[in-house]
């Protein structure tokens, strides 16, 4: 075997093996965690979120959806294409709800996307565009969001992940740093690629300061939903909690793993104030994913049905 060949091969086993290492550690350490609980005291924790607050939280996460439509609504802007935003902001909330939940998004959206968009006359091109854009933009908020919390509230992180960083630190610093190296990529390649009829330009600075004002604004939204289903006598603000959410969403996105399943709750469970307990706080994980998770998969799933039938009439 050629050492390109062994590269390739590298390249591509490793993103599965740390799947599956983070997977692997993350249900060792909830199972660890619950060892001297029982699912009768986490059943009492759901019990005892008010209907108030699970209102609040289904409230917040519809406007967290609508925050992600606007992902979308951006790249249409960037690839100067015209459509209906109500069908924009439809064809994304089936995207992201289903590629949210069952993981996969660069194939399940991008099929969701490729259904809808190509049926109302945008081309495969311009599909292929807008794909690109928002999953590439994606990463830039990603990494700018992060990369600011991290600086400012730097979290200790658990050992258990087993990260060369005691602290969050350095990984604000690098994740500012690849945002930086994008945004001075932007400022000097004044170029195009040309494809056919299509041009296809970096995007502007003012759009990708969009972009990752948007992210801030998604994350902070689903952050809330979260903190909403927290116990009431907890000690921790908002603020401090938005801290541990991104680093928990990081590493789940990281991990490749279907919503972070385990990883996420795994930084959650290990990082949460001595004054949540552990049936506390999977409860409201429990709670989180059902209403942030399934339940707009399944408001989805009925407007994918929905859609598919009129379009077939």
């Amino acid at each position: 075997m050629s050492k390109s060949s062994f590269i390739r091969s590298v390249s591509k086993v490793l993103p599965i093996a740390l799947a599956v290492l983070l997977l692997s550690v993350s249900i060792k350490t909830i199972i660890h965690e619950f060892k001297d609980h029982s699912w009768q005291s986490i059943w009492q924790y759901l019990q005892t979120i008010s209907n108030t607050r699970k209102m609040a939280s289904v409230a917040l996460t519809g406007l967290g959806y609508l925050a992600m439509t606007g992902y979308d609504i951006l790249g249409f802007q960037y690839i100067n294409q015209v459509l209906e935003r109500t069908k924009i902001a439809g064809t994304a909330f089936i995207s992201y709800a289903v590629g949210n939940t069952i993981g996969f998004s660069a194939f399940s959206g991008t099929a969701i996307r490729y259904h809808f968009y190509s049926s109302w006359g945008v081309s495969k091109l311009k599909i292929a565009q807008l794909i690109v854009f928002t999953h590439l933009t994606f990463w830039l908020g990603l990494f700018g969001v992060s990369g600011v919390v991290f600086l400012v509230d730097p979290l200790t992180l658990p050992k258990v992940l087993k990260l060369p960083f005691n602290s969050v630190h350095p990984i604000g610093f690098i994740f500012l740093a690849l945002v930086a190296i994008y945004f001075v990529i932007g400022y000097f390649w004044k170029s195009s690629l040309r494809i056919g009829s299509e041009e296809i330009v970096f995007p502007s600075p003012e759009m990708s300061l969009q972009l990752i004002a948007l992210a801030a604004v998604d994350w902070g939204l689903a952050c809330g939903v979260l903190y909403l289903l927290l116990p009431l006598d907890h000690s921790m603000s908002y603020p401090g909690f938005f801290g541990i959410y991104i680093l928990a969403l990081t590493a789940g996105l990281m991990s490749t793993v279907p919503g972070g399943l385990g990883v996420f709750d795994t930084v959650i469970l290990l990082l949460r104030p001595d004054s949540i307990s552990a049936p506390d706080i999977l409860g409201a994980l429990i709670a989180y994913r059902i209403i942030y998770y399934i339940l707009p998969l399944i408001i989805a799933l009925g407007l994918f049905i929905i859609q598919h039938f009129q379009k077939h009439k």
